[in-house]
């Protein structure tokens, strides 16, 4: 079904008793060229590109539960691209490209929403790493302006300007980065992915490999066997246990992420703030609510519930830069599972096993980085050779000694 505006009324006007499901349910075959375990944002969009940009046929993503259920669903919604590190800074400004048109090319309705995305400034020498910061965004093609603390006033007079424990000296701002509606991101993925063919299977959790004489032969599932030419594993906070599974030990720990949002408020925020003397981010659903969140649960788990200390912690960092908030009321909660690599930045490659590929490792940044990491991924599957933005994303930087230490905390997965 195509959408349209015109289709809306129309619909509106004849009881909408013509739409129809956004996916086909699928038995799954026996066989496929490509099996993409994971259905999420990643392998969604993977699914995506690689049949409607390469042209890829007889292709299966396997979902353990349904679709949205996943990371894609839980996050706090916010993309953007204002990395430091080239391996970094080039990648996501392809994926906030993709972003600006993800509408068109999806004939789906993901809300995205480019209301700016500011890091407040409270020091000197914080200041001088976003103008470091703001110059490799602009070299990488992306947008970046720096605010005085009379900037940030105007963009958002209602922050803690005049009492803050860590006063407000100046932001970083990346007018382009913005909000996106995270399931509808989901749903338009694999609407798109189902009109050109491919088999979208939910309530089906991969296994097992089968692998002979060091080539993945297909995976098992909990509705049976089935072959396939290559298999790509995309299944975020659960990446260490499914590779398990291939007798592969990956450079990752499961760790929670806890997102809040709060009771609908009138609007008071312009668009994404975070602030930068603890971690803290928030914008403001089209509901009202304030979407939020913070650090990661201190230890691992594969739960997607959180603890109170970083609630606690959390709602600190909020009290610290917006204070009016302290009588808001906390509407819900959630946890997403992260998969956090050693240092802090995603992994797309191949592996020892021919024919298995694996994309993960993606800690606070899988949401912003969807529609690029679909992109890459469905490049490495379709053509055996990394995509041009995703060169440094290898397995084996941490034994040459390449990492792309964004945050530069080491070899400690829960300090990133």
């Amino acid at each position: 079904m195509k959408y349209s505006g015109f289709k809306v009324i129309k619909e509106a006007l004849t009881g909408h008793k013509g739409w129809k499901p956004v996916w086909r349910k699928p038995e799954p075959k026996p066989a496929y060229d490509i099996v993409i375990i994971g259905g999420g944002g990643h392998g969604l969009a993977t699914a995506h590109y690689l049949a409607k940009k390469y042209k890829q046929k007889n292709i299966a993503v396997l979902e353990k539960g349904w679709i949205g259920g996943g990371n894609v669903g839980r996050n706090t919604t916010i993309v953007r691209s204002n990395y430091g590190l080239h391996g970094n800074e080039g990648f996501y400004e392809l994926s906030m490209q993709l972003w600006e048109r993800l509408e068109q090319d999806l004939n789906y309705n993901a809300m995205v929403s480019q209301r700016g995305v500011l890091n407040l400034i409270h020091s000197d020498p914080q200041r001088d790493a976003f103008v470091r910061r703001a110059n490799t965004m602009i070299m990488n093609g992306a947008d970046a302006v720096l605010l005085d603390a009379k900037g940030v006033r105007e963009h958002s007079p209602l922050l803690n300007f005049d009492n803050g424990r860590f006063p407000i000296t100046g932001g970083l701002l990346q007018p382009r980065g913005g909000t996106v509606r995270h399931d509808a991101v989901a749903w338009g993925y694999a609407r798109s992915a189902d009109s050109a063919g491919v088999d979208i299977i939910e309530n089906c959790e991969a296994t097992g490999f089968d692998i002979q004489a060091g080539t993945v032969m297909g995976v098992q599932t909990s509705r049976g066997p089935i072959k396939a030419g290559k298999v790509a594993v995309a299944v975020a906070g659960n990446s260490s246990r499914v590779m398990a599974m291939a007798g592969r030990r990956l450079p990752i720990e499961s760790h929670v992420l806890q997102a809040f949002v709060s009771e609908g408020l009138k609007p008071l925020l312009p668009g994404v703030i975070t602030f930068g003397a603890g971690h803290f981010y928030v914008s403001q659903s089209d509901k009202g609510g304030l979407v939020f969140g913070g650090d990661i649960d201190g230890y691992n788990s594969y739960a997607q519930r959180g603890n109170l200390p970083v609630v606690e912690d959390v709602c600190e960092g909020g009290m610290a830069i917006m204070p009016m908030i302290g009588k808001a009321r906390m509407l819900r909660m959630w946890g997403g599972i992260m998969d956090m690599s050693m240092d802090g930045s995603p992994i797309i490659d191949r592996t020892d096993i021919s024919g298995l590929y694996f994309n993960g490792g993606w800690c606070y940044g899988g949401f912003k980085a969807t529609p690029a990491s679909g992109l890459a991924f469905a490049h490495l599957l379709a053509t055996d050779t990394p995509h041009d933005t995703a060169t440094a994303f290898t397995l084996d930087r941490f034994e040459r000694g390449l990492m792309i230490d964004e945050k530069g905390q080491g070899a400690q997965p829960n300090l990133h």
